[in-house]
């Protein structure tokens, strides 16, 4: 609605995503415990070290959070820019500078709050609305984490929002202001358009010998081939190392009857209830007046009274009072323990005694029981044997990876011992550049692009001694449990094309860069004849445009029309359209939204303006907290690579 809008959203969500709002779907996890200092650090906030395998898990998780949405269409190389690598940096200098303002504000988050975080998780709760423990636990062991360790980062997680979500929902708007912004978005202003393209000055244009060689001369860079290699490399993965790992006859058979409880499925019980609440540190008068109401509501149930009506009309929790309390099947371990306690000796269709807990007073009324059980040995059988291999291959894998980095290092002129050593294949790219393999055809956005767009990996392969001795880089750890080794095997030095193979290139780039000051010149004489009172000929048909429904207005023309003044008419206002060259807008009338239109959109509006409002508070909170903090950089450590794009 809003140009502000237009112009700065993305980047304000950017900014939230990138920096507050965890994904809560078992991935990129931020790895908090990491919270010393390292020896690789490559910032410090308040003396906890950001490491570069910290960087390094952040810049993967952004691309492939990416390549979730574009697909193919993704260019890695997109990222390989000083300016992204800073914006990755700084948001992980806002989260620990975050985490550190919760921790210091003594930001806790209860039982209840993480409850419904995870049930917000995408896949846990099925159809009947109740929560899939056993999908729960099977996809953290898939993620190789435990139930513990999870639900304590989460909780993190959760303490680091605490505060940015508190500032964007202080966001408020003054009604007079936002009367006022509706006014401008909606006012509708009567522009006719005349154009000045390159293209029809091009003609003028006549370059001399001299101005192509002196352009050619200044503009070297652009019509230079890159420095480039052909490379062999060899990869090691853990997945690799999974698909060799063979497991005997007997081994699954005896792991699952040695681990039956693990495939038991735990009793589950559905209960509905109403929640009395009591504020945290309520003193005993208040707390004994919750208990009396909560008496008084299980009198009535216990009476006859109908449960659902009495939860949907007295219950104090939000969450399950529209649902007449019902809370679906849960685990004992889901609730807190004197409601679990009560719940779980419960005949179906029971009443509880009034339940105490940390949030107030509880009525339970007991719906459905599912009897826990052992899960038949073939109906886990491909887990246990998915587990047993992801056990081995970690094992083997870390074996391998010790002996595939002393092997590419002692046996450095050739990457065929380890190949041979470890059942790999010796792969070659025929160019390969300091951003990464150049597309030839084959698809840029390949598993092997992938793999060789690793920064670390690029500096390696384009060291001073690599590309002198030819010989194989150090195995660099690529992320996802995967190794790599490559070595130069022919190189191809940056080289500039020869002035005659690219004439015809430089002569057409000074014909558009003389043609567009050509048409700049021209618009900007015609606009002060206009101005000075000079007919206006040559302009296209009348449009009617807001800056809510801009039309067929070029971006770039939005805010030079809207900001004319138009204390006279006919108005007018000068656009620089890129390559499209210059246009200069007549304003021939100007309509003030009516009474009526300007009440029927308020309400949208200032869902909008809230919303922006929000996302800026809660930018300038974070900017406020890292100005408290204590941070030191270390860009010099992201490495050879990040070094070079700077310079170049």
């Amino acid at each position: 609605m809003f140009d502000s809008i237009r112009k700065h959203q993305r980047v304000l969500q950017f900014i939230l995503l990138l920096l507050i709002f965890p994904a809560f779907a078992f991935f990129g996890v931020s790895g908090y415990d990491r919270f010393l200092a390292e020896d690789d650090s490559v910032a410090s906030v308040a003396g906890s070290g950001i490491s570069r395998a910290e960087y390094d898990d952040a810049m993967r998780r952004q691309i492939e959070q990416l390549r979730a949405t574009l697909g193919e269409q993704l260019d890695p190389k997109m990222f390989e820019t000083p300016e992204v690598r800073e914006e990755i940096l700084d948001g992980l200098i806002a989260q620990r500078a975050l985490l550190t303002d919760a921790v210091d504000k003594r930001i806790t988050v209860g039982d209840a709050r993480l409850r419904e975080a995870i049930r917000g998780i995408p896949g846990l709760v099925q159809a009947d609305g109740s929560f899939d423990i056993e999908r729960y636990r099977s996809v953290l062991r898939a993620q190789g984490m435990n139930e513990a360790a999870f639900e304590a980062e989460m909780r993190r997680d959760l303490a680091v929002q605490a505060m940015p979500e508190a500032a964007a929902r202080s966001a408020f708007m003054p009604s007079a202001v936002l009367d006022r912004l509706v006014a401008l978005q909606e006012q509708v202003r009567e522009v006719r358009e005349l154009r000045f393209r390159p293209a029809d000055f091009a003609g003028k244009v006549s370059p001399t010998p001299e101005q192509l060689r002196k352009h050619y001369e200044e503009s070297g860079q652009a019509f230079e081939t890159p420095e480039s290699a052909k490379v062999a490399f060899l990869v090691l993965s853990a997945r690799d190392v999974e698909a060799q790992v063979k497991l005997g006859a007997d081994d699954v058979r005896t792991y699952y009857e040695q681990n039956k409880a693990r495939y038991g499925v735990p009793e589950q019980r559905r209960a509905s209830h109403i929640l009395v609440q009591t504020a945290p540190g309520a003193d005993d008068a208040a707390r004994k007046a919750a208990r009396s109401r909560a008496e008084d509501l299980l009198r009535q149930a216990r009476s006859g009274a109908d449960f659902a009506a009495l939860a949907r009309e007295h219950s104090q929790d939000p969450g399950s009072a529209r649902e007449g309390g019902d809370l679906g099947y849960f685990g004992r371990e889901m609730m807190v323990k004197p409601f679990a306690d009560a719940a779980f000796v419960l005949a179906e269709g029971g009443l509880s005694d009034v339940v105490e807990s940390e949030f107030g007073f509880h009525v339970i009324k007991l719906t459905g029981i599912r009897p826990g059980a052992v899960k038949p040995f073939e109906e886990v059988r491909a887990e246990i044997e998915s587990d047993l291999r992801r056990q081995q291959a970690g094992r083997l894998f870390a074996e391998a990876a010790e002996g595939f980095t002393n092997m590419v290092y002692e046996q450095s002129d050739s990457l065929e011992p380890a190949a041979a050593r470890y059942g790999l294949q010796v792969r070659t790219v025929e160019s390969l550049t300091r951003v990464g393999v150049v597309d030839e055809g084959k698809g840029g956005a390949s598993e092997v692009a992938r793999l060789l767009a690793n920064p670390k990996l690029l500096a390696a392969v384009f060291s001073a001694d690599s590309v002198a001795r030819k010989q194989n880089t150090e195995a660099v750890d690529v992320g996802a449990s995967t190794l790599v080794s490559a070595r130069i095997l022919e190189h191809r030095p940056a080289r500039r094309k020869p002035f005659e193979a690219v004439e015809a290139e430089v002569r057409a780039r000074v014909v558009a860069a003389e043609s567009r000051t050509l048409a700049a010149a021209a618009a900007k004489a015609r606009l002060e004849e206009l101005r000075a009172g000079a007919p206006a000929a040559g302009f296209g048909q009348a449009i009617k445009v807001s800056r809510a429904a801009p039309g067929d207005l070029p971006p770039a023309a939005l805010d030079p029309v809207f900001r004319a003044t138009t204390d006279k008419l006919p108005a007018y206002a000068i656009a620089e359209l890129g390559a499209e060259g210059h246009a200069i807008y007549q304003i021939a009338a100007v309509t003030e939204a009516s009474q009526a239109l300007l009440a029927q959109r308020r309400a949208a509006y200032g869902q909008q303006v809230e919303q922006m409002v929000g996302q800026q508070d809660v930018a300038d909170y974070i900017a406020s907290v890292k100005a408290r903090s204590k941070v030191e950089r270390h860009p010099e450590r992201l490495g050879d690579a990040d070094r070079a794009l700077t310079e170049r």
